[in-house]
This record gives structure tokens, sequence and C-alpha cells, in this order.
């Protein structure tokens, strides 16, 4: 009866914190409540919340902060260094007179940045380039929004940064080949979605109208690498290097990240002089370490929520086992299917009200860690990819001036679709 009664006031405060995270709040300080209020419902004696909740699931998750700090770091230089802004403006070479083709290219070209690159700061840089060549070759704002970030979103599948923050629900699973193998098929199988998308809508593209969107709305600039030697288009293979070294070497991240980011700075001369090479090291640590401060908060906020779900095992195990089908197909396509319940953080984002989902999930042991995550991480690109909460997709509907209602109405119907294929691709892989 005691069990019970814990289980519908755990349940209740979890809808609490839902209904908390679709009205805006801070989902920082909603994880940390939460965290305090499920060991106090859930009656986890003092000593053991305070060390197995707090202490040490924030001194666990410090390699993964080593692995965020780096993969900031990289996608830092890729832009300080102009070869992100240099790959972007090679869409332009394609010309007007093929806009479909060359609006294709621009998505590949994003794809290929944000394999690597992350951050809000990093979208803007080479958003104020990509965007207004969309505009310019006639791609009407919806689709041109609707495109650019549905291919970002793509590239989250094989993001080292993104990655290791849905780590923290499965430590057990690893950024190796493996999973690699699945990232970059359900990768492709979105940026498929994208070019079919724009070839669907390729006589809009045709006979919309150009328009001039300003470069520097918001004073953000982008460097461009100026090709003055040959080798120097090297660069170009730079963003995706890091993901190369860890499936064909098997290498850690952390060191093909560096080695990357070294190469980086090689190719673009910033190792002609020490004082140039260094001072643009610290600036570039700086820069990439002040992007993720919230952020590393926010993940010790949610790893905190996550110990104080798993101490609650026991509460919730009897229901997923009552509710859940046993079939890990019907699993995949039903969270496939209803993968739009991801928007607006809802209960299966997982950087939203999903982490509690999430969170029990993975507690209950009910179904293999690797096959979890790709589960749940699907939905959560599609909001990435497609909701209006998402801090790049914020910018890009504010920078162009679309309206909220008509970038979800074209982008998600899209990212859905992909979210269904790509849940029965990861039942393939992990759902045996």
């Amino acid at each position: 009866m005691a069990n019970t009664i814990i289980g519908i006031l755990l349940l209740l405060s979890f809808f609490l914190f839902i209904a908390y995270v679709i009205r805006g709040g801070n989902l920082m300080v909603g994880f940390f409540v939460m965290a305090v209020l499920w060991c106090v419902i859930g009656l986890v004696p003092f000593n053991e919340a305070v060390n197995d909740v707090f202490a040490k699931p924030a001194l666990n998750y410090g390699p993964t902060i080593i692995y965020i700090a780096f993969g900031s770091w990289f996608g830092r230089v890729l832009v300080d260094t102009g070869i992100a802004g240099s790959i972007s403006m090679q869409a332009q070479r394609v010309g007007k007179k093929r806009p479909v083709l060359a609006s294709i290219l621009v998505c590949l070209i994003t794809a290929l940045i944000f394999v690597s690159a992350y951050g809000v700061g990093s979208v803007i840089a080479i958003g104020v380039i990509l965007l207004p060549i969309l505009h310019s070759l006639g791609v009407p704002k919806n689709i041109a929004v609707s495109a650019f970030t549905l291919s970002i979103g793509a590239s989250m599948y094989v993001n080292v940064v993104l990655f290791n923050q849905i780590k923290a629900f499965f430590p057990a699973v690893t950024f190796t080949g493996r999973y690699l193998q699945f990232g970059w098929i359900a990768m492709g199988v979105q940026i498929v979605a994208v070019i079919i998308f724009l070839l669907i809508n390729s006589r809009k593209i045709h006979a919309g109208a150009t328009e001039v969107v300003p470069l520097d709305d918001e004073g953000h600039k982008t460097k461009i690498l100026e090709i003055q030697h040959g080798w120097q288009y090297l660069t170009y293979f730079i963003p995706v290097l890091p993901v190369l070294l860890n499936m064909v070497f098997h290498w850690d991240a952390v060191p093909a990240l560096l080695l990357s980011t070294l190469i980086a700075m090689l190719l673009t001369g910033y190792f002609t002089h020490m004082k140039k090479a260094i001072a643009f090291m610290n600036d570039t640590i700086q820069t990439a370490v002040s992007d993720i401060a919230g952020l590393i908060f926010f993940l010790m906020a949610l790893v905190m929520f996550s110990a104080a779900a798993q101490k609650n095992t026991v509460r919730f195990e009897p229901i997923f086992k009552a509710i859940l089908p046993h079939s890990t197909l019907v699993l995949a396509v039903a969270i496939g299917i209803l993968a739009p319940l991801a928007l607006f953080r809802g209960p299966l984002h997982v950087w939203g009200a999903g982490a509690a989902t999430a969170s029990v999930l993975s507690a209950t042991h009910l179904f293999s860690p690797w096959f979890m995550l790709p589960l749940l991480y699907i939905p959560s690109i599609l909001a990435v990819s497609a909701d209006v909460t998402q801090s790049w997709n914020v910018w890009a509907l504010s920078y162009t001036k679309l309206d909220g209602k008509k970038f979800i109405t074209t982008a998600v119907p899209v990212a859905w679709v992909v979210a269904i294929i790509n849940e029965v691709i990861a039942w393939s892989f992990f759902g045996h």
C-alpha cells in the first residue's frame, strides 16, 4: 500500500514537472527540485541522498564533461579558423541557374559542419551565411529554415557533444563502431528526407522570389578562410575527421578531437607563429568553455535527478512492466508514432520532461541500454530538428522572421517520418 501511495505521488510530481517545462520553466532548476522531491517522496535516507544522488553522480559525470569541452572547442575552432565559413560559401558557386541543386548542397554542407560543431553560437555563425544563400536562391522562408534545421538535426546522430549528453541516462553505451554504424545510417535517412523534401518543393523554389536577409542581423560575424594553396582544400574534410578516427582506428573521442583541432589550426596557418597559436588557443578555449558553462550545470542537475529516479525504481517497475509491450519492435514503432510528444520539451524529449521517462526506464533495466538510448534519442532529435523551444531554431525563426506555427507544420512532418523509419532501424540494430 505504501509503495502504491508513493508511486502515485511520484507520478503526480512528474506530471507537474511536465506542465512546468511546457510553460517554459527553467530546466536546470526543475531537475534539481525534482531530484530533491523524489528523494523526499521516495523516503530516500538523508545520507544516502547526499552521497548517491547529489555527490557521486556529479563526480562520476566528469569524464563526459571532458568530451563535451573538447567537442565544443573543436566546433569553435572550425568557426574561428574560417573552415566552416569557407565550406558554407562553396554553395554559392553552384549559381542561381540550379537553385534546387544549390539548396541541396547547402543542406549537405550544413550536415557536414555539424557532425562535429555544436551549439547555438556555431549555428548562428553558419546560419548568417547559409540562410541568406537559400533566400537568394528563391527558397521560401518556411522551406529554407526547415531544411536548415533538419540538416543540423541529422548530424546530431553522430555529434559527440550531443551523444555524451544523452549518455547521462545510459552510461553503458559508448560512442564506438556499434553505435556509429547506426548513427551514420540514421543521419543518412534524415539527409535523404531533406533532399526529398526540397525536390517535392522544387516548383516553389524555382518560382520563389529572391530575398535579401542581412548577413549580420545580430552583430555576429563569421570568418571565411581564403584558400591560398591547393592543399588547404583538405580543411573541408576536417569536420568529419574525429568521427573517422574513432570508426577506423578506434580512437577515443578526446585524442580524436584534439588531433583534429590541431590539424585545423595547422592547415589554416595558426602555427606559423607560436604567439599567434597560443593567443588563438586561449581565445577559442575561453569561448568554447563559456558556450557550454550553462549546459554543464544543466547536466549536473539532470544526472542528480536521474540518480533520484533510480532510487525509486521499485515504485515504477510494476507499472512499466504492465503497460510496456514486451516486443521490442512494437515498442520501437510505438515510440516512432508518438515521437511528436518530444515537442515543447514533452515526455519523449530527454532534455525536457522526457528526462524522467529516460531515467525511470533506464533504472528498471527492462530493456538493453543499447536499445533504449537510440529509442529515446530519435524523438529527441526530432525536437532538436523541428521544435520552437530549441535555442538555435528560435534564433533561425527570429533571424528570418518566420512564424513558428508555419515552421512546425513544415518541418515536423518530415522529422516525424524520419523518426518512424529510424526507430525501425534502431530495432534492427539493437532490439533483438
